[in-house]
């Protein structure tokens, strides 16, 4: 199968970012004297966008405002790391140039806002790879439903059958592969409870954006 286009997640999969969001939740809570996340909540939590996580905030603990509000104060505690500190993993900067000099158009298609997903490639200089960034939040439906790989693809002009989706979590995996998408895993720590299941799934699984298995399958 050859692979014209290829859609990558942005945390945890291009950039080693999911200890911090999995701590932002709780950072945020605590400005309100309140709890983190229980398990079961930030099990929901994964796959939503960030206003739907604010819509489950207001749900859950009864913070004041307005979902967009919410999201907003959110994003700010988290663009302060993308401006400094969030790395690539290793291995993606040579992986996007491979590609890149290969004709492959690549887009990134997130939970992410778009602006914090600029702002962190741009400093990481990679942002050029991209023919664009694509949020949830511009489609309106998080990664438990196929809407933001489709619209991808639609953008970068391909179909499932050519397109690779780069992923680390199960809920987003699952989603492209029913979707018809190629799917390729990236190890990440923070779902070390998912692996065996994500292993079975993917079409490629790799550790690192280096292994030369991952050259292989995309022919570059």
């Amino acid at each position: 199968m050859e692979i014209k286009f290829a859609i990558f997640d942005m945390d945890g999969t291009l950039v080693d970012s999911m200890g911090y969001w999995n701590r932002l939740a709780d950072e945020y809570l605590a400005r309100f004297g309140l709890p983190g996340l229980s398990p079961a909540l930030k099990e929901e939590s994964i796959a939503l966008t960030m206003l739907e996580s604010a819509q489950l905030f207001i749900r859950e603990f009864g913070l004041p405002g307005t979902p967009e509000q919410i999201a907003g104060e959110i994003n700010a505690l988290m663009e302060e790391h993308y401006r400094t500190d969030v790395p690539l993993k290793p291995g993606a900067a040579e992986l996007l140039a491979r590609l890149k000099a290969a004709g492959v158009k690549m887009c990134v298609a997130s939970s992410t806002h778009p602006a914090l997903i600029d702002l962190c490639l741009r400093r990481l200089e990679v942002r050029d790879c991209f023919e664009f960034l694509l949020s949830c939040e511009e489609v309106g439906e998080g990664k438990n439903r196929p809407t933001v790989y489709l619209e991808a693809a639609r953008r970068l002009g391909g179909r499932p059958e050519n397109t690779a989706v780069f992923e680390d979590i199960l809920v987003a995996a699952q989603t492209a592969k029913q979707a018809g998408f190629s799917l390729g895993v990236i190890y990440d720590v923070n779902s070390n409870g998912e692996q065996p299941q994500l292993k079975a799934l993917a079409d490629c699984y790799i550790t690192r954006w280096d292994d030369p298995a991952l050259a292989k399958w995309l022919g570059v």
